[in-house]
């Protein structure tokens, strides 16, 4: 109890001495003149303050127990100009709902929120001082000077263009604009930074070669050639501003397919479902009015009915298309680059072409997403001039799926594709989960409806890439190869065996004796369809001891 009272009036004592140094500390700042010692004198604690606490003496009030006497002369009537200014206590009024002050506290808040402020920032540029891209291209501006917010001013933006990028000894000021040699035209216009050999330096105009021109400098081309490039493929000339990538989907056929108004024949599987549903309560309903006197024509009308509408149904699923001309690839002793994600895009597949590749294929592109009109999956279907053979590959879980993009594919105007790669063999989870990829092997009556419903769209023929089974100890495309051959399915070009099972993804190494065994399963009594092997083939020498 003493140490309770003992360290409770030590804590009283610092309370009183630090407000007696608040007290100075104010007095001092409003009459500087006096001394320290004067201050001190005249602020003393009252009697009755260091006489007790609050804790000993019931009756004394607790707010008394620190409190000092100041004489009235030193209390401040005003706040002294030495002092910072006091800040306005801010007092919160009520928003109306038609002022957009709330929201923008709110607003603050957000953007305040989690920034790191002293990061070095980008300058950013001011829309004005862009240039309009109608202008770079030599075109009238749809928004008109006036209301386009870009520069149009083709003077200034000459006077603010760096200079051009000379490169290594001059070379690339030398060679000039790439696209300007070859096409007779640049899109980037005023903003190539090789751009002095198109541009008019005076009044900033984007040239263009005439077909004459472009003739004469690749007859001139041609002279100088030594005979080691003339060996080497040449670029074709595309005069004009015109784009030389084909299969470039069309803008209207886009916003069908993000609004899902684009007019499909084939229904989705779960629509015919319901149709079939309710075709059989009429069916039913028909039954019970019929006459109960005459059980044999009611059974004959049952079934009548039963075909005629299972036949309306099936019919739905399948597009009635003009029949067009099936074309016809020969796989047999050709280089097929198969189709790699990530790596085998349009510039790979152009090198390839360089080095002598005969057949090439797309990207794999999911259906769902090419039904949904993503840009980035349409973009994987684009072909390049120099693909003498280009084919497409899809990946789908169901059969209407499949049938639809044959619909755009085959509908779309400028598309030339040479084959549809059906994809059977991808082991990424996310496209597994779908039904699509490797786990397509698994159902049987899925794959059959969806090589139907391609090969009755199409007018190029279907291959089918599979892996070697689900599991590398359980290995049956040996026996889905013959069972697909026997379906007897018209348009199926070829199928192409990756030497590994979907588990096994892709280590270890590919398996080709498999991949001999599952060509000599086809049956005798139907036509053989080719068989491509793929996997671990990266050179001549690998091509050689594999397959030769």
């Amino acid at each position: 109890v003493n140490l309770k009272k003992i360290s409770t009036k030590r804590r009283e004592e610092r309370t009183q001495e630090q407000s007696i140094l608040r007290t100075i500390s104010l007095l001092s700042l409003s009459q500087p003149n006096m001394s320290g010692e004067t201050l001190a004198s005249t602020i003393k604690p009252s009697s009755e303050t260091t006489s007790g606490t609050g804790r000993n003496n019931g009756n004394s009030n607790k707010a008394d127990d620190f409190a000092v006497k100041v004489k009235p002369e030193f209390v401040l009537t005003e706040r002294s100009p030495v002092l910072t200014p006091e800040k306005p206590i801010n007092t919160v009024t009520p928003v109306s709902s038609d002022n957009g002050n709330s929201n923008d506290r709110r607003n603050n808040k957000k953007s305040r929120r989690g920034q790191n402020k002293k990061r070095p920032r980008d300058a950013k540029i001011a829309q004005a001082d862009k240039v309009c891209l109608a202008i770079v291209r030599g075109e009238e501006c749809p928004f008109g000077a006036d209301k386009c917010k870009y520069n149009h001013d083709l003077k200034e933006i000459l006077d603010n263009r760096p200079e051009d990028i000379h490169g290594i000894d001059g070379y690339l000021k030398e060679e000039g604009c790439p696209a300007w040699r070859l096409r007779g035209y640049c899109d980037f216009g005023v903003m190539c930074r090789l751009g002095s050999c198109h541009i008019n330096m005076s009044t900033g105009q984007n040239l263009r070669k005439t077909a004459d021109e472009c003739k004469s400098d690749a007859s001139k081309d041609d002279d100088n050639n030594t005979e080691t490039e003339a060996s080497q493929p040449k670029v074709q000339l595309a005069i004009g501003h015109q784009n030389d990538i084909k299969n470039v989907i069309s803008r209207d056929t886009m916003v069908k397919l993000r609004k899902s108004t684009y007019p499909f024949v084939c229904k989705r599987h779960f629509e015919v479902a319901k149709e079939k549903q309710k075709q059989k309560q009429k069916e039913d309903a028909r039954v019970k009015e019929m006459n109960e006197e005459a059980p044999k024509a009611v059974d004959a009308d049952r079934e009548h009915l039963t075909a005629t509408e299972a036949k309306s149904v099936g019919d739905a699923t399948t597009p009635a298309l003009p029949l067009k001309e099936r074309k016809l690839i020969d796989f047999r002793n050709k280089v097929y680059i198969a189709p790699l994600t990530t790596v085998g895009n349009l510039p790979f597949r152009r090198i390839m072409k360089q080095f002598g590749a005969d057949i090439t294929c797309g990207e794999m592109a999911l259906a769902d997403q090419l039904l949904q009109g993503k840009a980035s999956e349409w973009a994987l279907v684009k072909r390049h001039p120099s693909e003498d053979v280009f084919g497409v590959q899809i990946a789908a879980g169901h059969a209407d799926q499949y049938t639809r993009i044959a619909e755009v594919l085959t509908n779309e105007e400028g598309f030339e594709i040479d084959f549809v790669d059906m994809n059977l063999g991808c082991p990424i989870d996310l496209v597994c989960e779908k039904g699509a990829g490797a786990s397509l092997m698994l159902r049987e009556k899925k794959l059959r409806g969806s090589v139907e419903g391609l090969t009755k769209v199409l007018n190029c023929p279907v291959t089918i890439k599979m892996r070697t089974g689900w599991d590398e100890k359980k290995n049956f495309a040996h026996n889905l190869v013959p069972n697909i051959q026997k379906w007897g399915i018209e348009g199926i070009g070829a199928f192409m065996i990756h030497g590994r099972s979907r588990l096994q993804r892709y280590s270890r190494l590919a398996d080709w004796d498999y991949i001999a065994q599952v060509a000599s399963s086809q049956s005798s009594d139907y036509p053989k369809i080719p068989v491509i092997g793929n996997g671990d083939i990266f050179s001549y020498n690998d091509y050689e001891e594999t397959i030769l």
